[in-house]
């Protein structure tokens, strides 16, 4: 295939690829290949042997998330090994946060629970899924700037380990419940230290200026608070400096000026742990270059060990919430091909000096399964999953079919230029926060989830159907249940 020079309108990390039919493995599910007829094929560990893309489109419809189970669950227990390992080096120990946020039905949450994790979740409805999920309450934090009384109520009620304070009201209310309960309930308090992430400004969760977390400089007396009521046990502070985050000096900083306060704290009680928070990033794209998360890992614990030494006290436990990390390139989502248009970029033009062309390629779901590129301008990778093709590249941006001309799936990448309808096309990385995400707009049904695993695939979340967008429909519901009256 021949290269060409970048479009003028392609953003400058987007190389023109020198094989349009590749398969990146730092993006996409490891288990995701292309078998002997070109089409991708979720393995068995034979290069013909699994099930293709085909398959699950013709089984199941499109848009469909796939989750590869053998992919997430590797994912996860490396990770949680190479925190582990890393808090093992600085002789203290690692728990590690799976966050609900980023996909979350009760089958995730029973593969959380086999491998050991514990898990996060900032609503009502998040814990009850957790719940339902089977793991253990005591394995569960509780997140949110504004949790209600029920919520805390709950909470309290079925052993949640870890309630995290966002504000001074939140421990009277705590407090209050569990008093009614006649317990006593875990708590840490999330801090923001000031650091800025390098991230988007929407993902950045540790500067001043934003809803979450108390002020460094009002963390004493609300520790004084805390540890003054008796159905209150004070765990420690927390932190999140943000999301996707590729670089560790945020989080060292960060843990820096935590760690001076929770060393301040000890003059008053124990503090059995310290939560760093996490966030770390993924590569969506073949342009990426996410670090690994053991590198990450090594050069926080290595800053923590480091300042609690020169400060005079002990490593606390340490507690870790990686975010994406754990699921977002265990899953992709499928799309068929729709209308196509090429057009022409009056205000650009190509190297012969003729007007910059796009490609438009139009699928079937958009904006309601896939809200990150229109919240966030994320940027996604795609490429032609039912077959190969030795067609020249084409800067092509996939769009859906909602009435918004931010309806954006994939907003710089080449695809080849005899992409037709009726093709499909995968896109990679949507494990995280695409079905979390997603919505009914323009009345679309939110697709199914089907997990694969070993060359085989199974549904764990059912696709939605036109009847369930009425269940709701208070007036459609009542005038279901009349009863008919023939005319005479």
């Amino acid at each position: 295939m021949a290269l060409h020079t970048p479009e003028p309108v392609a953003p400058e990390w987007l190389a023109v690829p020198k094989d349009l039919n590749a398969i990146d493995a730092r993006v996409w599910p490891h288990n995701l290949r292309r078998d002997s007829n070109g089409e991708l094929t979720f393995t068995n560990g034979v290069i013909d042997g699994g099930i293709t893309v085909d398959e699950l489109a013709n089984q199941f419809g499109t848009p469909l998330y796939v989750i590869d189970e053998d992919d997430f669950r590797a994912r996860a227990a490396g990770i949680k090994k190479a925190l582990e390992e890393a808090a093992a080096r600085i002789g203290t120990t690692a728990k590690v946060y799976y966050a609900s946020k980023a996909f979350l039905c009760t089958e995730i949450v029973h593969w959380v629970d086999e491998l050991g994790l514990s898990i996060d979740v900032a609503s009502g409805g998040e814990l009850a899924a957790a719940l339902a999920g089977g793991i253990n309450p005591a394995r569960i934090g509780l997140h949110g700037n504004n949790k209600s009384l029920a919520e805390i109520g709950r909470a309290v009620s079925v052993g949640v380990g870890a309630i995290v304070v966002d504000s001074e009201i939140e421990i009277e209310r705590i407090a209050s419940a569990a008093q009614a309960q006649e317990k006593v309930q875990p708590v840490r308090l999330r801090v923001n230290t000031g650091v800025h992430a390098n991230t988007h400004d929407f993902l950045a969760t540790a500067r001043e200026d934003q809803k979450f977390g108390v002020p460094l400089a009002d963390v004493p007396a609300l520790v004084a608070k805390i540890r003054s009521d008796r159905h209150l046990k004070f765990l420690g502070l927390h932190q999140h400096v943000g999301s996707q985050i590729y670089s560790p000096e945020g989080f060292i900083e960060s843990s820096r000026r935590l760690i001076a306060m929770h060393a301040e704290l000890l003059a008053g009680g124990e503090i059995p742990e310290l939560n760093i928070g996490g966030g770390f990033g993924i590569n969506y794209k073949p342009a990426d270059n996410a670090p690994e998360v053991s590198k990450v890992a090594f050069a926080i614990t290595d800053a923590v060990a480091a300042e609690c030494q020169r400060l005079g006290i002990k490593v606390p436990a340490l507690a870790f919430e990686p975010g994406r990390a754990l699921v977002g390139n265990s899953g992709i989502t499928l799309y068929n091909v729709g209308t196509i248009k090429d057009v022409k970029l009056s205000d650009a033009v190509d190297a012969k000096g003729l007007p910059a062309v796009r490609k438009y390629v139009s699928v079937d779901g958009g904006m309601s399964d896939n809200a990150r590129p229109a919240l966030y301008e994320a940027e996604y990778h795609t490429v032609l999953a039912s077959r190969v093709s030795s067609a020249e590249p084409a800067l092509s941006r996939v769009v859906g079919k909602h009435c918004e001309s931010g309806d954006i799936v994939v907003r710089h990448d080449y695809l080849p230029a005899d992409v037709a309808p009726n093709d499909l096309l995968a896109v990679a990385a949507t494990g995280a926060y695409c079905y979390s995400l997603s919505s009914n707009y323009n009345w679309l049904t939110r697709p199914p989830v089907v997990a694969v695993r070993g060359g085989s695939a199974r549904l764990i979340v059912r696709g939605e159907t036109e009847a369930d967008l009425f269940a709701r429909d208070v007036r459609f519901q009542e005038s279901a249940k009349a009863p008919k009256i023939e005319k005479s």
